[in-house]
């Protein structure tokens, strides 16, 4: 069975991970397909650490723009996003606490691609080489960076 699941997997994986509740609710552990099963717990937490990364991106561009980068016309577009990703960023860090943990190495990894895309969008515009604000998560998801309510 294991080597059936095996082939299950690389042909439909939703019949793989239906089949492999089923026997995990069985408790049949002879039949397990340990290795990819094994393989997609690790994705899974790899998933939510690139979700955290990516919606810092998102957050950190859309303030850098909000800041830095004087149009009138956008801010509001602006703001809303940043709303938008604080309350998305609070979520994820309520349904995935241990991404606390990870907060200072992702914004480490989030800010030089938000910097670049913003550069890179407005190439005018000296933005500053780090983030010159509060770094905790606190302040990123809490604060509202003087912008209007």
């Amino acid at each position: 069975m294991g080597d059936d699941l095996a082939l299950l997997y690389e042909q439909d994986i939703l019949g793989w991970a239906e089949e492999t509740a089923a026997q995990l609710r069985a408790r049949d552990w002879e039949h397990l397909d340990l290795e990819h099963l094994i393989a997609e717990v690790e994705a899974l937490g790899i998933s939510q650490k690139k979700e955290l990364i990516r919606r810092l991106v998102v957050l950190l561009e859309h303030l850098l723009k909000r800041l830095h980068v004087s149009s009138p016309n956008d801010y509001r577009g602006w703001e809303q996003t940043i709303r938008t990703q604080q309350t998305e960023l609070t979520v994820l860090l309520d349904v995935v606490p241990s991404l606390r943990s990870r907060w200072d190495i992702s914004l480490d990894k989030a800010w030089p691609l938000a910097l670049k895309n913003v550069r890179q969008e407005y190439p005018s515009i000296v933005f500053p080489a780090q983030w010159e604000g509060d770094r905790t998560i606190e302040a990123l998801l809490d604060r509202n960076f003087g912008l209007p309510s």
